[in-house]
């Protein structure tokens, strides 16, 4: 395809993409959205420590100056 064929094509879409109206399904929007307001759980935040909680090495006071 030559590169005017192909300017012309991405010409098109581009009109159609920009003066086309879509109808947008807002409640089946906002059903799939809402669907997912569960809070997160982390299923392996017990079986592990956290990095920055590492109590072997207490922090001394004059490292914090």
């Amino acid at each position: 395809m030559g590169r005017g064929r192909q300017k012309a094509k991405h010409t098109k879409i581009a009109r159609e993409l920009k003066y086309d109206t879509y109808n947008v399904n807002y409640s089946a929007l906002e059903r799939e959205l809402g669907h997912h307001e569960d809070e997160y759980v982390d299923k392996w935040a017990d079986q592990y420590n956290d990095e920055d909680e590492d109590e072997t090495s207490p922090v001394s006071s004059s490292s914090q100056a």
